[in-house]
């Protein structure tokens, strides 16, 4: 089990506007503020945590689990309007099981997340 991931982002407070919309809908929000960057979460508990530096290359992939279809939906529409690019949108991925439901973007720094 993984408790959290921190990775580099080169401009936090785009990136800090990008997810705190684009995971609204799953619940997260801010959590918890440093220096130099923050941590969002679900309630009290920071998992995912982004930090002012240089851009990651390789790009990451990064997929965060919905509790329906319909957040995924949500999730996807909420990206794109934060100004997420589309990289695939919501539907199922038969490939990667006959139930599997999800949808992909590009973050500011062209991290793929599902």
């Amino acid at each position: 089990m993984i408790d959290h991931i921190i990775f580099s982002v080169s401009d936090l407070a785009a990136s800090k506007a990008f997810y705190e919309q684009a995971l609204a809908p799953l619940g997260y929000s801010v959590v918890f503020d440093f220096e130099g960057g923050c941590g969002f979460g679900v309630l009290e508990k920071p998992d995912f945590f982004i930090s002012q530096g240089d851009k990651v290359e390789p790009r990451i992939h990064i997929a965060f689990t919905s509790r329906d279809r319909a957040s995924v939906d949500q999730v996807y529409a909420a990206a794109l309007a934060a100004g997420g690019t589309d990289n695939g949108k919501p539907g199922l991925r038969e490939d990667y099981h006959p139930n599997y439901y999800g949808a992909f973007f590009l973050d500011p720094d062209g991290h793929n997340i599902e």
